[in-house]
Protein backbone atom coordinates (compact mmCIF):
# COMPACT_ATOMS: atom_id res chain seq x y z
CA UNK A 1 0.00 0.00 0.00
CA UNK A 2 1.51 3.70 -1.19
CA UNK A 3 0.20 6.64 0.76
CA UNK A 4 0.55 10.08 -0.91
CA UNK A 5 2.93 12.13 1.14
CA UNK A 6 0.11 15.48 0.66
CA UNK A 7 -2.51 13.48 2.65
CA UNK A 8 -0.31 12.94 5.82
CA UNK A 9 -0.91 15.92 8.25
CA UNK A 10 1.45 16.26 11.32
CA UNK A 11 0.05 17.95 14.28
CA UNK A 12 1.97 19.58 17.27
CA UNK A 13 1.33 17.77 20.02
CA UNK A 14 0.90 20.86 22.90
CA UNK A 15 1.50 19.83 26.79
CA UNK A 16 0.25 21.80 29.78
CA UNK A 17 3.15 23.19 31.95
CA UNK A 18 3.04 20.58 34.28
CA UNK A 19 3.14 17.74 32.23
CA UNK A 20 6.35 19.86 30.34
CA UNK A 21 8.27 19.94 33.85
CA UNK A 22 7.88 16.30 34.69
CA UNK A 23 9.08 15.53 31.68
CA UNK A 24 12.24 17.49 31.60
CA UNK A 25 12.60 16.36 35.16
CA UNK A 26 12.39 12.69 33.83
CA UNK A 27 15.05 13.30 31.15
CA UNK A 28 17.37 14.93 33.67
CA UNK A 29 17.17 12.20 36.34
CA UNK A 30 18.09 9.75 33.46
CA UNK A 31 21.05 11.46 32.01
CA UNK A 32 22.51 11.78 35.58
CA UNK A 33 22.24 8.59 36.45
CA UNK A 34 23.85 7.64 33.18
CA UNK A 35 26.73 9.57 33.96
CA UNK A 36 26.58 8.45 38.04
CA UNK A 37 26.97 4.59 36.98
CA UNK A 38 30.39 3.73 37.67
CA UNK A 39 32.60 1.66 34.78
CA UNK A 40 32.93 -2.38 35.89
CA UNK A 41 35.97 -2.23 38.35
CA UNK A 42 38.90 -3.57 36.65
CA UNK A 43 39.94 -7.27 37.60
CA UNK A 44 43.46 -8.55 38.10
CA UNK A 45 44.36 -12.20 37.99
CA UNK A 46 48.05 -12.66 38.72
CA UNK A 47 50.31 -16.01 38.83
CA UNK A 48 52.32 -16.50 41.99
CA UNK A 49 55.35 -18.89 42.32
CA UNK A 50 56.56 -20.80 45.26
CA UNK A 51 58.74 -23.96 46.19
CA UNK A 52 57.58 -27.01 47.50
CA UNK A 53 57.47 -26.98 51.58
CA UNK A 54 54.96 -29.52 52.79
CA UNK A 55 55.27 -28.60 56.94
CA UNK A 56 57.34 -25.21 56.99
CA UNK A 57 55.94 -21.97 57.79
CA UNK A 58 57.24 -20.90 54.58
CA UNK A 59 54.05 -22.79 52.92
CA UNK A 60 51.71 -22.75 55.61
CA UNK A 61 51.48 -18.51 55.23
CA UNK A 62 52.16 -18.19 51.76
CA UNK A 63 49.52 -20.96 50.78
CA UNK A 64 47.31 -18.07 52.25
CA UNK A 65 48.37 -15.21 50.01
CA UNK A 66 45.65 -15.68 47.24
CA UNK A 67 42.44 -16.14 49.70
CA UNK A 68 43.64 -13.15 51.80
CA UNK A 69 44.27 -10.92 48.79
CA UNK A 70 41.31 -11.71 47.21
CA UNK A 71 39.00 -11.35 50.38
CA UNK A 72 40.87 -7.85 50.89
CA UNK A 73 40.36 -6.75 47.45
CA UNK A 74 36.82 -7.52 47.20
CA UNK A 75 37.73 -10.15 44.72
CA UNK A 76 38.99 -7.82 42.34
CA UNK A 77 42.75 -8.92 42.50
CA UNK A 78 42.99 -12.86 42.09
CA UNK A 79 46.68 -14.84 42.83
CA UNK A 80 47.29 -18.10 41.28
CA UNK A 81 50.10 -19.64 43.13
CA UNK A 82 51.91 -22.75 42.00
CA UNK A 83 54.60 -24.86 43.34
CA UNK A 84 54.81 -26.05 39.75
CA UNK A 85 55.41 -22.84 37.69
CA UNK A 86 58.92 -22.54 38.09
CA UNK A 87 61.83 -24.60 39.34
CA UNK A 88 63.12 -23.20 42.57
CA UNK A 89 66.64 -21.95 41.56
CA UNK A 90 64.67 -19.71 39.06
CA UNK A 91 62.31 -18.36 41.28
CA UNK A 92 63.91 -14.54 41.72
CA UNK A 93 64.17 -14.19 38.27
CA UNK A 94 61.30 -15.58 36.67
CA UNK A 95 59.12 -13.19 39.26
CA UNK A 96 61.80 -9.85 37.75
CA UNK A 97 61.62 -10.93 34.14
CA UNK A 98 57.93 -11.15 34.04
CA UNK A 99 57.23 -14.66 34.14
CA UNK A 100 55.38 -14.87 36.77
CA UNK A 101 53.41 -11.77 38.61
CA UNK A 102 54.66 -12.53 42.22
CA UNK A 103 56.79 -14.99 43.99
CA UNK A 104 57.47 -16.03 47.50
CA UNK A 105 61.62 -15.41 47.53
CA UNK A 106 64.10 -16.90 49.51
CA UNK A 107 66.92 -14.08 50.40
CA UNK A 108 69.42 -17.11 51.07
CA UNK A 109 69.22 -18.10 47.39
CA UNK A 110 70.79 -14.76 46.83
CA UNK A 111 73.30 -14.43 49.48
CA UNK A 112 76.09 -15.05 47.36
CA UNK A 113 75.67 -11.96 44.62
CA UNK A 114 73.87 -9.74 47.79
CA UNK A 115 75.95 -10.53 50.59
CA UNK A 116 73.12 -8.81 52.91
CA UNK A 117 71.12 -11.02 51.86
CA UNK A 118 73.13 -13.52 54.48
CA UNK A 119 73.74 -11.74 57.15
CA UNK A 120 72.01 -14.14 59.16
CA UNK A 121 73.84 -17.23 57.44
CA UNK A 122 77.24 -15.51 59.49
CA UNK A 123 77.87 -18.02 62.60
CA UNK A 124 77.32 -16.27 65.90
CA UNK A 125 75.42 -13.17 64.60
CA UNK A 126 71.65 -13.43 64.56
CA UNK A 127 71.05 -16.26 67.42
CA UNK A 128 67.25 -16.54 66.78
CA UNK A 129 63.34 -14.66 65.52
CA UNK A 130 63.75 -12.00 68.04
CA UNK A 131 67.28 -10.75 67.07
CA UNK A 132 65.86 -11.17 63.19
CA UNK A 133 62.83 -8.61 64.35
CA UNK A 134 65.05 -6.70 65.52
CA UNK A 135 67.41 -6.20 63.00
CA UNK A 136 64.86 -5.87 60.20
CA UNK A 137 62.73 -3.50 62.51
CA UNK A 138 66.02 -1.30 62.98
CA UNK A 139 67.16 -0.95 59.17
CA UNK A 140 67.36 -4.40 57.41
CA UNK A 141 63.93 -4.79 56.28
CA UNK A 142 63.86 -0.92 54.84
CA UNK A 143 67.33 -1.22 53.33
CA UNK A 144 66.81 -4.85 51.40
CA UNK A 145 63.36 -3.42 50.37
CA UNK A 146 64.97 -1.14 48.36
CA UNK A 147 67.71 -3.45 47.15
CA UNK A 148 64.44 -5.72 45.99
CA UNK A 149 63.62 -2.91 43.91
CA UNK A 150 66.19 -1.43 42.66
CA UNK A 151 68.27 -4.89 41.54
CA UNK A 152 65.87 -7.29 41.43
CA UNK A 153 62.59 -5.10 40.29
CA UNK A 154 59.92 -6.21 42.35
CA UNK A 155 58.02 -4.77 45.63
CA UNK A 156 58.02 -6.34 48.92
CA UNK A 157 54.81 -6.94 50.30
CA UNK A 158 56.03 -9.41 53.24
CA UNK A 159 58.88 -10.72 55.48
CA UNK A 160 58.64 -14.04 56.92
CA UNK A 161 61.43 -16.62 58.27
CA UNK A 162 61.83 -20.48 57.58
CA UNK A 163 61.81 -22.34 60.99
CA UNK A 164 64.76 -22.51 62.45
CA UNK A 165 67.69 -24.81 61.45
CA UNK A 166 68.75 -28.05 62.16
CA UNK A 167 71.45 -30.75 60.68
CA UNK A 168 69.60 -33.58 60.11
CA UNK A 169 72.27 -36.71 60.15
CA UNK A 170 72.42 -40.30 59.75
CA UNK A 171 75.46 -40.29 62.50
CA UNK A 172 75.63 -37.86 65.52
CA UNK A 173 77.45 -34.33 65.09
CA UNK A 174 78.01 -33.77 68.22
CA UNK A 175 81.72 -32.21 68.40
CA UNK A 176 83.54 -30.66 66.14
CA UNK A 177 85.78 -33.07 65.79
CA UNK A 178 82.60 -34.81 64.29
CA UNK A 179 82.31 -32.45 61.30
CA UNK A 180 85.81 -33.93 59.69
CA UNK A 181 85.14 -35.38 56.34
CA UNK A 182 81.46 -35.22 56.56
CA UNK A 183 79.72 -34.70 53.01
CA UNK A 184 76.89 -32.23 54.48
CA UNK A 185 74.52 -30.68 52.06
CA UNK A 186 74.30 -26.65 52.66
CA UNK A 187 72.25 -23.70 51.08
CA UNK A 188 74.64 -20.91 51.84
CA UNK A 189 77.79 -19.80 51.08
CA UNK A 190 78.50 -18.83 54.64
CA UNK A 191 77.73 -22.45 55.97
CA UNK A 192 79.80 -23.91 53.30
CA UNK A 193 82.59 -21.90 54.39
CA UNK A 194 82.64 -22.84 57.82
CA UNK A 195 82.00 -26.38 56.96
CA UNK A 196 85.19 -26.18 55.08
CA UNK A 197 86.89 -24.35 58.06
CA UNK A 198 85.95 -27.76 60.24
CA UNK A 199 87.44 -30.31 57.57
CA UNK A 200 83.82 -31.30 56.04
CA UNK A 201 82.93 -31.26 52.85
CA UNK A 202 79.84 -29.20 51.69
CA UNK A 203 77.82 -30.11 48.84
CA UNK A 204 75.52 -28.17 46.76
CA UNK A 205 72.07 -30.06 46.25
CA UNK A 206 68.72 -28.97 44.86
CA UNK A 207 66.50 -30.09 47.56
CA UNK A 208 64.73 -32.87 45.31
CA UNK A 209 67.91 -34.74 45.62
CA UNK A 210 68.43 -34.44 48.98
CA UNK A 211 66.61 -37.53 50.65
CA UNK A 212 67.57 -39.73 47.90
CA UNK A 213 71.52 -38.74 48.38
CA UNK A 214 70.87 -39.10 52.08
CA UNK A 215 69.58 -42.81 51.43
CA UNK A 216 72.12 -43.93 49.42
CA UNK A 217 74.74 -42.58 51.11
CA UNK A 218 75.97 -39.73 49.01
CA UNK A 219 75.71 -36.94 51.67
CA UNK A 220 75.70 -37.88 55.69
CA UNK A 221 73.65 -34.87 56.22
CA UNK A 222 71.58 -31.90 55.57
CA UNK A 223 71.27 -28.09 57.28
CA UNK A 224 67.60 -27.43 56.50
CA UNK A 225 64.83 -26.05 58.34
CA UNK A 226 63.50 -28.21 60.90
CA UNK A 227 59.60 -27.57 59.87
CA UNK A 228 60.89 -28.56 56.34
CA UNK A 229 63.01 -31.66 56.91
CA UNK A 230 60.06 -32.97 59.30
CA UNK A 231 57.60 -32.92 56.19
CA UNK A 232 60.16 -34.08 54.03
CA UNK A 233 60.58 -36.93 56.62
CA UNK A 234 64.78 -36.73 56.45
CA UNK A 235 64.17 -38.62 59.58
CA UNK A 236 63.56 -41.87 58.30
CA UNK A 237 67.21 -41.50 57.44
CA UNK A 238 68.62 -39.09 58.95
CA UNK A 239 67.76 -39.82 62.21
CA UNK A 240 69.97 -37.29 64.37
CA UNK A 241 68.50 -33.60 63.81
CA UNK A 242 71.10 -31.28 65.65
CA UNK A 243 70.41 -27.78 66.74
CA UNK A 244 74.03 -26.31 66.48
CA UNK A 245 72.52 -22.31 66.01
CA UNK A 246 73.91 -22.47 62.83
CA UNK A 247 72.31 -19.54 60.38
CA UNK A 248 69.42 -20.31 62.09
CA UNK A 249 67.02 -18.14 60.86
CA UNK A 250 66.71 -17.88 57.05
CA UNK A 251 64.03 -15.35 55.63
CA UNK A 252 61.53 -15.50 52.88
CA UNK A 253 59.50 -12.51 51.36
CA UNK A 254 56.45 -12.35 49.90
CA UNK A 255 57.21 -9.82 46.29
CA UNK A 256 55.60 -8.65 43.79
CA UNK A 257 57.05 -7.49 39.94
CA UNK A 258 57.25 -4.10 39.92
CA UNK A 259 55.71 -3.38 36.97
CA UNK A 260 52.37 -5.10 37.76
CA UNK A 261 52.74 -3.35 41.24
CA UNK A 262 52.42 -0.05 39.28
CA UNK A 263 49.41 -1.40 37.33
CA UNK A 264 47.28 -2.30 40.49
CA UNK A 265 45.23 1.23 41.49
CA UNK A 266 46.55 3.13 44.78
CA UNK A 267 43.25 1.87 46.87
CA UNK A 268 43.86 -1.82 45.81
CA UNK A 269 47.33 -1.27 46.02
CA UNK A 270 46.62 -0.47 50.23
CA UNK A 271 44.68 -2.91 50.85
CA UNK A 272 47.13 -5.67 49.57
CA UNK A 273 49.80 -3.74 51.48
CA UNK A 274 47.42 -3.93 54.98
CA UNK A 275 46.57 -7.73 54.47
CA UNK A 276 50.59 -8.96 53.57
CA UNK A 277 51.50 -6.48 56.54
CA UNK A 278 49.27 -8.74 58.98
CA UNK A 279 50.41 -12.07 57.16
CA UNK A 280 54.36 -10.15 58.06
CA UNK A 281 53.53 -9.93 61.49
CA UNK A 282 51.73 -13.11 62.30
CA UNK A 283 54.42 -15.23 60.59
CA UNK A 284 57.16 -13.70 62.59
CA UNK A 285 55.54 -14.03 66.24
CA UNK A 286 54.36 -17.17 65.76
CA UNK A 287 57.50 -18.71 64.52
CA UNK A 288 58.15 -20.29 67.96
CA UNK A 289 55.26 -22.25 67.67
CA UNK A 290 55.76 -23.90 64.03
CA UNK A 291 59.09 -24.76 64.94
CA UNK A 292 57.67 -26.36 68.35
CA UNK A 293 55.03 -28.46 66.22
CA UNK A 294 57.54 -29.72 63.85
CA UNK A 295 59.86 -31.03 66.54
CA UNK A 296 57.35 -32.97 68.67
CA UNK A 297 56.30 -34.48 65.52
CA UNK A 298 59.35 -35.70 65.10
CA UNK A 299 60.19 -36.37 68.54
CA UNK A 300 56.81 -38.48 68.55
CA UNK A 301 58.64 -40.66 65.53
CA UNK A 302 61.45 -41.26 67.76
CA UNK A 303 64.15 -38.97 66.58
CA UNK A 304 67.46 -38.46 68.23
CA UNK A 305 66.66 -34.48 69.01
CA UNK A 306 69.89 -32.57 70.51
CA UNK A 307 71.00 -29.31 70.77
CA UNK A 308 74.74 -27.91 71.06
CA UNK A 309 76.07 -27.14 74.63
CA UNK A 310 77.33 -23.50 75.43
CA UNK A 311 81.04 -24.95 75.48
CA UNK A 312 80.79 -26.58 71.82
CA UNK A 313 79.57 -23.44 70.70
CA UNK A 314 82.02 -21.36 71.94
CA UNK A 315 84.64 -23.23 70.21
CA UNK A 316 82.73 -23.77 67.05
CA UNK A 317 82.47 -19.81 67.15
CA UNK A 318 86.29 -19.16 67.58
CA UNK A 319 87.72 -17.18 65.37
CA UNK A 320 89.72 -20.03 64.41
CA UNK A 321 86.49 -21.41 62.45
CA UNK A 322 84.12 -18.52 61.58
CA UNK A 323 87.35 -16.40 60.78
CA UNK A 324 87.36 -17.78 56.71
CA UNK A 325 83.81 -17.03 56.75
CA UNK A 326 83.60 -13.58 57.75
CA UNK A 327 86.58 -12.58 55.73
CA UNK A 328 84.82 -13.80 52.92
CA UNK A 329 82.04 -12.35 53.55
CA UNK A 330 83.69 -9.07 53.77
CA UNK A 331 85.77 -9.58 50.51
CA UNK A 332 82.15 -9.77 49.12
CA UNK A 333 81.01 -6.47 50.78
CA UNK A 334 83.65 -4.69 49.49
CA UNK A 335 83.00 -6.01 45.76
CA UNK A 336 79.42 -5.04 45.54
CA UNK A 337 80.49 -1.79 47.51
CA UNK A 338 80.36 -1.14 51.17
CA UNK A 339 81.78 -1.89 53.86
CA UNK A 340 80.97 -5.04 55.82
CA UNK A 341 82.78 -4.30 59.16
CA UNK A 342 80.90 -1.62 59.48
CA UNK A 343 77.38 -3.55 58.35
CA UNK A 344 77.89 -5.91 61.03
CA UNK A 345 78.16 -3.49 63.90
CA UNK A 346 75.18 -1.83 62.82
CA UNK A 347 73.67 -5.66 63.00
CA UNK A 348 75.09 -5.98 66.02
CA UNK A 349 74.02 -2.40 67.64
CA UNK A 350 70.31 -3.62 66.57
CA UNK A 351 70.33 -6.50 68.65
CA UNK A 352 72.24 -4.50 71.52
CA UNK A 353 74.79 -7.08 71.80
Amino acid sequence: MFFSHNRIRFHKVKFSRPRRLMAGLVSMTVALSLLAAPAAAQQFNLTMAVIPAPGDAYSILTSQVPQRIAKATAGLVKVNASDSLVPGTQIVSAVRDGRVDMSAVLHTYLAAEEPRFGIFNLPGLIEGIDDYRKVGDAFWFAETHKIWTDRYKVHVLAEGAWCTQRLFSKVPIRTLEDFKNKRLRVHNPQTAELMNALGAKPVPLALPEVMPSLASGVIDGVFTSACYGDGQEYWRVARNVQDWSLGPINGWAVVINNETWAKIPADLQQKITVEMQALQKEALENHGKYVGMALDRMKANGIESWTAPVGERKRLFSQQYVGPTYDAWYKRAKEVGFEGPAYIERVKAAIAR
